[in-house]
């Protein structure tokens, strides 16, 4: 695998980069990639050893914009989980978790908008806008982009995802333009959920019959024990999937992933993928060499 140069590489190592990259640039043309930037990765943990958070979000930006600068068709979906959590903390209200979901009252369903689109969205749009004025923030809320539907009475304001609209994304694409997609659905009624962003990713994906769906997180993709960095997946299928999360071998915070990228490739999208977004440039690295560097999903595969 070429390596994405470093400032001391050489002419030939660019070149040598370029060569490899041009057959995987013309074959995504015009090609919808659905990217879902985890709020995990903006939010790095105390005392882990990734780059600063800024820098994650400046490198994915960066990628972002090469995407589109040759003709592939980037759409942005995020979460912010950490990011709420950290809020309620400050603020005095509790959180609570039930069957891995956290509990959303009225409160708290206005601190997620809060954060997913005041907060987080923005900071995404912003970044990307310093390479040229081609992002533009959605919430899932804006022109019926998601529908969505209590998941449970317990659960309160947290919703499954029944319908996407992609019209205005379509329409910003048609533009030009990078859609940044905060994941708050709401029903006919018009009330507002939290919906789980790896679920809005892989349903937006399908409903936009996307070329490719990359879900770029902490870890560096799927391993076939979850406690063993060296058994990292580098190619499986749905059906492998399904035996992962039915084994425990997929868990926690990968099962929405993991069934996402199932979903998504048995609904129309051609490859799902799963990388570590603290790596620079994890998405070009993935997309433009012959290796990649995360786990990579299809039905064929």
């Amino acid at each position: 695998m070429t390596a994405i140069p470093t400032p001391d590489a050489t002419a030939a190592d660019k070149a040598a980069v370029l060569v490899e990259s041009l057959p995987y640039i013309r074959r995504f043309l015009d090609k919808v990639v659905v990217v879902k930037y985890g709020g995990n990765v903006l939010h790095a943990k105390p005392g882990h050893a990734a780059v600063a958070e800024d820098e994650a979000l400046a490198s994915f930006a960066e990628d972002i914009v090469l995407m589109r600068s040759v003709g592939m068709l980037p759409v942005v979906v995020h979460g912010g989980g950490p990011q709420i959590g950290a809020l309620m903390e400050r603020v005095g209200k509790e959180v609570e978790f039930q069957d891995g979901f956290r509990v959303t009252d009225a409160d708290t369903i206005d601190l997620v908008r809060m954060v997913l689109v005041g907060k987080v969205n923005r900071d995404i749009v912003r970044t990307i806008n310093v390479h040229g004025a081609l992002a533009v923030g959605l919430s899932g809320e804006d022109a019926n982009l998601i529908s969505a539907t209590a998941r449970s009475e317990a659960l309160g304001f947290v919703g499954d995802v029944v319908g996407v609209d992609p019209t205005i994304v379509l329409q910003l694409l048609a533009q030009d333009l990078i859609p940044v997609v905060a994941t708050i659905g709401s029903d006919d009624s018009g009330q507002a959920f939290n919906i789980n962003a790896d679920s809005a990713a892989g349903a937006l994906a399908s409903a936009l019959s996307a070329e490719k769906l990359v879900f770029l997180t902490d870890v560096a993709g799927l391993r076939a024990d979850p406690d063993d960095p060296a058994s990292l997946l580098h190619r499986v299928n749905a059906e492998q999937l399904d035996v992962m999360v039915a084994s425990g071998a997929a868990n926690g915070g990968m099962i929405p992933k993991v069934e996402a990228c199932a979903r998504a490739v048995r609904h129309g999208v051609r490859r799902a993928h799963i990388l570590d977004g603290r790596t620079p440039h994890a998405l070009l690295l993935e997309l433009f060499t012959d290796e990649g560097v995360g786990t990579m999903v299809g039905v064929d595969l």
